[in-house]
């Protein structure tokens, strides 16, 4: 009776999956549209149809043979499930472009397409000896992974009963009633920030190309440039004034957002989170103005720029850079290291322990502080907005935060550990890995093609637990592994 009912959710579980990807090729085919302005890169493209027509097919099968009924409501372990297949699938499906295209072997696509769709933006590719329809397919895959792929694609899925998609995703902002509704309402406020950003480039000086793969993803917090010294070959204060931002816009929850966008500037106000991100950047750009910016330029102003920029850059997680890193001080590194790990808004698209849960630990402080002047019988509550809606201090949040950042430092330990094994010091070691855990993109020279494949994918490995924040994995392989031994274990019986 019970592994009956198992297949049927299981079939509901691979039905949504191949529902997920008879959709995908359509953004897998976006690339191609490049080459109505630019014909002669059309050969390059070619890969891309490859690939969408193996994606389709994978998703058809499975949709087929699972017969899923439209709108059908699943749990969120469910959704945990189908979110961890979406990712492994949508990153496998990605790289088959690369593969084919020549331009990278398995594992440097994988990692590639991961720090696409993680919005890391470390990377394989050399941006000079690669067609710019593979530029834009980075492009593309950052500003899809940074609004949730998955809860984004199948919104036109899944009616009202797909609430346990979007929590297995760790989305908190559910901005109205409706799921549906919810995930329509971020791609049209995530899209329309796209659009302004492009024009912002442009007016800035960037042409067309740059404009748009830099809208893309900066606002995605994401960091692939189609440049190889990345922001700072334009050598533009415009440009970096437009990427900072977007990069905060990108860094600011979608609840956080959805509060101005309503106007409900009272809501807004109450939140802690962009307060809180603007404090730690003020408190750590003078600190990296004189520990490291002041040995490199001489103007005040130019220390400012550099480090302003660079700090925005590491706490939103996006990857930017106008500086080389390899020359910096121990300080300097250390500090910006801090900043990745710190991360930005819960919510947004960035990664790190993230800005909601350093809030909740401060309020939780400052809630200790004053009870132990307060008498024993008091009650304290402390109210923790997230967008429009009021939470309170309790034990389950506690609980869910100090799990969060157990496994993330015993994962940045872990791979810290790993990469300083290969001969890298201490300190470039620990810097690279929290790019890639919090995935924010800075590097240190480490990451590159040439790299050992035991390091590339370690470092893969940590794009895809920061952005899936660890909890989802766990629950979704502990639940496919609990339901293997119950149907292995009913089969033996029988």
């Amino acid at each position: 009776m019970y592994r009956n009912l198992l297949k049927q959710r299981y079939r509901l579980v691979f039905g949504y999956i191949g529902n997920l990807f008879v959709f995908f090729p359509l953004v897998m085919m976006l690339p191609v549209l490049y080459c109505i302005w630019y014909p002669s890169v059309f050969v390059d493209s070619l890969p891309f149809l490859e690939a969408a027509v193996i994606c389709f097919a994978f998703g058809i099968l499975f949709k087929l043979i699972m017969k899923v009924k439209p709108g059908a409501p699943i749990t969120v372990q469910e959704g945990a499930i189908i979110v961890f297949f979406a990712w492994v699938f949508g990153i496998i499906f990605s790289a088959l472009p690369f593969i084919f295209g020549g331009y990278l072997n398995f594992t440097q696509a994988i990692f590639e397409s991961t720090s696409g769709l993680t919005t890391t933006g470390l990377t394989m590719v050399n941006v000079l000896a690669i067609p710019d329809t593979y530029l834009l397919w980075r492009s593309i895959l950052q500003f899809l992974g940074g609004a949730g792929f998955a809860i984004i694609m199948m919104s036109a899925i899944l009616g009202p009963g797909g609430l346990g998609l979007y929590k297995a995703e760790g989305r908190m902002d559910n901005l109205v009633p409706n799921i549906k509704s919810s995930t329509r309402t971020i791609a049209v406020i995530y899209t329309s920030y796209a659009v302004a950003g492009i024009l912002m480039y442009r007016i800035a000086g960037m042409n067309w190309f740059d404009a748009i793969n830099h809208s893309l993803t900066a606002l995605a917090t994401g960091g692939f440039s189609t440049r190889l010294g990345s922001i700072g070959e334009f050598n533009s204060l415009p440009v970096e004034i437009v990427t900072i931002v977007l990069m905060l816009l990108g860094a600011t929850g979608f609840g956080i957002h959805y509060t101005l966008w309503r106007r409900n500037f009272r809501a807004f106000w109450k939140n802690g989170e962009p307060k809180l991100m603007f404090l730690i950047i003020a408190f750590f750009t003078p600190l990296i103005m004189a520990g490291t910016m002041k040995y490199f330029y001489e103007s005040i102003g130019t220390q400012f720029r550099h480090a302003l920029f660079q700090s925005v850059s590491a706490l939103t997680g996006t990857g930017f850079s106008t500086v080389d890193f390899i020359p910096w001080n121990q300080m300097g590194l250390y500090l910006l290291t801090i900043l990745m790990i710190f991360g930005g808004d819960l919510d947004s698209t960035s990664g790190g322990l993230k800005q909601y849960r350093l809030f909740a630990l401060w309020k939780l402080l400052w809630m200790e502080i004053k009870m132990y002047f307060l008498p024993k019988n008091a009650l304290l509550k402390e109210e923790i907005w997230k967008g429009e809606t009021k939470r309170y201090l309790n034990h389950s949040l506690v609980k869910e935060i100090l799990l969060v950042f157990s496994l993330y430092f015993i994962t940045y330990a872990v791979g810290v550990g790993i990469t300083a094994s290969y001969g890298y010091s201490l300190a470039f070691s620990a810097f690279e890995f929290a790019s890639a855990l919090s995935t924010v993109g800075l590097s240190v020279g480490i990451t590159l093609p040439s790299s050992p494949v035991g390091l590339i994918w370690t470092e893969t490995i940590g794009m895809f637990l920061g952005r899936l924040e660890f909890l989802v994995v766990i629950y979704a392989i502990t639940k496919l592994l609990r339901d293997g031994k119950v149907m292995l274990a009913k089969r033996r019986n029988d």
